[in-house]
């Protein structure tokens, strides 16, 4: 009784966390497209406790950015839920079943991708309904826009999940939101090589963004 009332906190205050960092977190990236963080969040929520947990999370703070947020309406917020749970849910699927550095990597390496193509799928053919703009002037900035911004966007969640999931693990199993004995991971302390492969992700994902935006 007592882990569930711990799981049901802690998954309370992610999605909590997750919804004021998409409220706050919004940064251009490619034209029209923005990004926030909220997907970190998500993924590590996922990490901690599954890939339904995940999804839970992304549809909870979906729903809430529909009402107060978002300007697309239902089409936003499906957008997002598909958006989000492919990329949390896909990551914290392959982690839950390979629980080691190694398969937090492969499942965020395998998410980011995954999530790129069903995005860029479904930006072409959804944004003409609530863009009213021609079907081909959507296809003409698949390259140009939609596919650069789903890996920039991608490799950042990644880098920053990598980055941030210990540290949060650590911080509610100190707050007792989560009890120390958990998770048996293989995993073990954070490396050097996590820190450097996800800086130097980051790096390249912001100098990216200066390019396409001709600011390099």
């Amino acid at each position: 009784m007592k882990t569930n009332t711990q799981k049901i906190c802690a998954l309370a205050m992610l999605s909590a966390l997750s919804y004021i960092v998409a409220v706050i977190g919004r940064i251009p990236l490619v034209l029209f497209l923005k990004y926030d963080p909220k997907d970190i969040i998500i993924t590590i929520g996922g990490f901690l406790y599954g890939p339904l947990a995940a999804l839970m999370i992304t549809v909870v703070v979906s729903v809430a950015e529909m009402f107060t947020i978002s300007e697309n309406g239902p089409i936003g917020l499906l957008m997002n839920i598909i958006s989000g749970a492919s990329f949390a849910c896909t990551a914290a699927f392959i982690y839950k079943r390979y629980r080691s550095m190694r398969g937090a990597v492969t499942g965020l390496a395998f998410a980011w991708i995954f999530t790129t193509a069903v995005m860029v799928l479904w930006n072409y053919l959804i944004t003409p309904l609530y863009m009213n703009v021609p079907r081909d002037e959507v296809a003409a900035l698949l390259i140009p826009a939609f596919i650069p911004f789903n890996l920039i966007k991608g490799g950042l969640n990644a880098a920053f999940t990598m980055l941030l999931y210990k540290p949060v693990k650590a911080a509610l199993q100190s707050s007792r939101m989560m009890p120390q004995s958990q998770e048996q991971e293989k995993t073990g302390k954070f490396n050097m090589g996590v820190v450097i492969a996800s800086a130097f992700i980051i790096a390249t994902c912001v100098l990216w963004v200066l390019v396409l935006n001709g600011r390099l």
